[in-house]
């Protein structure tokens, strides 16, 4: 069962550029200037998602001089990623047993 943290998760990343976002920053840590570069987003813009990430836990960020570097949590991405599996598996054992609640 999802908890609510979870669900809020699920919301964070159900925005496009979040999840283009969480794509760059699975293959390498990226600062605002690069993560404006490569989604072509706004920097005012792009510092709002970046919020939303951080106050979700799914990015940890690294100051290095005048600048702020962004990484990846990839521990909530797993966790996420195994109740995702767990429901999964439920639904598939569910339709492979044609298990059904009576009217």
């Amino acid at each position: 069962m999802l908890t609510s943290v979870q669900t809020g998760l699920l919301r964070v990343l159900a925005d496009p550029l979040r999840m283009q976002i969480i794509t760059l920053l699975a293959r390498e840590t990226l600062c605002t200037t690069h993560l404006v570069a490569e989604t072509g987003a706004r920097q005012t813009n792009l510092s709002n998602h970046m919020k939303v990430l951080r106050e979700a836990g799914v990015v940890d960020t690294e100051p290095c001089g005048r600048f702020t570097y962004y990484r990846l949590r990839p521990e909530v991405i797993e966790e996420l990623s195994d109740v995702l599996g767990d429901l999964a598996a439920t639904a598939r054992q569910t339709a492979e047993t044609g298990r059904r609640r009576s009217c």
